[in-house]
């Protein structure tokens, strides 16, 4: 590390909040697969600021896009019509086959809304604002309060209780113990289709569409969170769309504007017919041009160059080597996760490897002590793949 890079490190420790227990490295630039220090050092992305840049970095349509939206037009508010979130509404309700959509600056913002209109909505159906939901262990939903509150992980929530009440935690792929905590005052189950942070752990098939069954007979509305799981990274555009499944809202944010902040909450059915109303939400932010013109370009590329087509091609090269290292080595317990989601699992925590990967060249992340996170780019090659694995290799000992 250079002097001047150390220098930079010292002086962000003295000035951020510490939040935050980040790698020693200071990224000045990215094109590809590949970041850059400020050393000029080359490092292969594969966590893609943990899912976002699931085109790359440097996408020539996508910057492009960007910067002629910034020549011409930059924030109204929610007060008066633009053209950019009329468009990338109607693209993204195309893709989800949802019929409502409410943009937000960020994932848990989302949440945020996701909640509100599951409470809203059985307000207006029962006259009382006394409801629950049903969340599930180990998941995670994001920081703010509203989002933190229906995180399964308990360490994150203690400092900060009371949350919001009535939040009761499932055990995931646990069908029976959802069913025990179901009452007449449950309005909402949420969950993340694929568990991102708590460990890569995909649905079961039978637990979810059980899930989707329970809430219909009950009316209850199901919140599929596809924050970092959707955008097609498991292969469909939404990764409820792969096991056949419904959610009535569905949070969406990381790869929706591939580098800009932003996010969104959909809404379907009676969910979109009888939640929020005019008044109930707001945000000054949320459906700005810029945002918005980053996401109707996202999704175009999306479509013209065919992504999903080469997610579901190069996944499989993926996994095959992945599991052939699992089998090889007894300090990893399973492979887990679908698409270009993938998680090891190993019999030890992994942030000695993650360190010397990275002075190796390689950007990997954790999700949970014991196992390693895969989120490269979905314009991902084999070339990569197997640089990638090379440098995995060498780190592993």
């Amino acid at each position: 590390m250079s002097e001047k890079m150390q220098q930079q490190i010292t002086q962000a420790e003295q000035d951020l909040l510490h939040t935050y227990n980040r790698f020693p490295v200071v990224f000045d630039h990215a094109e590809g697969m590949s970041l850059y220090d400020t050393d000029g050092k080359r490092y292969l992305d594969f966590f893609s600021g943990i899912g976002v840049f699931a085109l790359g970095h440097g996408s020539t349509r996508y910057k492009n896009a960007v910067k002629a939206q910034v020549d011409k037009l930059l924030h109204t508010s929610n007060y008066f019509y633009n053209e950019p979130a009329i468009d990338a509404a109607r693209k993204l309700k195309a893709i989800s086959g949802m019929d409502r959509v409410f943009f937000t600056n960020s994932g848990a913002e989302a949440v945020e809304g996701a909640l509100k209109a599951a409470r809203k909505y059985a307000y207006l159906r029962d006259g009382v604002a006394d409801h629950e939901i049903i969340a599930m262990e180990g998941s995670f939903h994001g920081r703010t309060m509203g989002a933190l509150s229906v995180t399964g992980t308990k360490k994150y929530r203690d400092p900060f209780e009371p949350l919001i009440g009535g939040v009761r935690f499932a055990k995931y792929n646990d069908i029976e113990s959802v069913k025990a905590l179901l009452t007449d005052k449950t309005c909402a189950i949420i969950m993340e289709t694929v568990q991102g942070e708590g460990g890569i752990h995909p649905a079961d098939p039978a637990f979810i569409k059980e899930i989707r069954r329970i809430c219909d007979e009950k009316d209850i509305l199901l919140i599929l969170d596809e924050i970092q799981c959707g955008m097609g990274r498991t292969g469909t555009m939404y990764a409820w769309q792969g096991y056949d499944v419904r959610p009535d809202i569905m949070t969406t944010a990381k790869a929706l504007g591939c580098g800009v902040p932003v996010g969104a909450f959909l809404l379907q059915g009676k969910a979109a017919d009888r939640s929020l109303a005019a008044g109930d939400h707001g945000t000054t932010y949320g459906g700005n041009p810029l945002a918005c013109a980053a996401i109707s370009e996202v999704l175009s590329i999306y479509e013209e160059e065919k992504i999903l087509d080469h997610v579901n091609m190069i996944a499989p090269y993926l996994t095959e080597l992945l599991d052939t290292l699992a089998e090889k080595r007894d300090d990893i317990k399973e492979r887990r996760g679908i698409g270009l989601m993938q998680g090891l699992e190993f019999t030890h925590p992994v942030g000695d490897i993650l360190n010397r990967a990275l002075d190796k060249g390689l950007v990997l992340i954790n999700a949970g002590a014991n196992v390693l996170r895969f989120l490269p780019p979905l314009v991902i090659g084999r070339s990569e793949v197997d640089e990638m694995m090379d440098i995995l290799k060498a780190s592993l000992d």
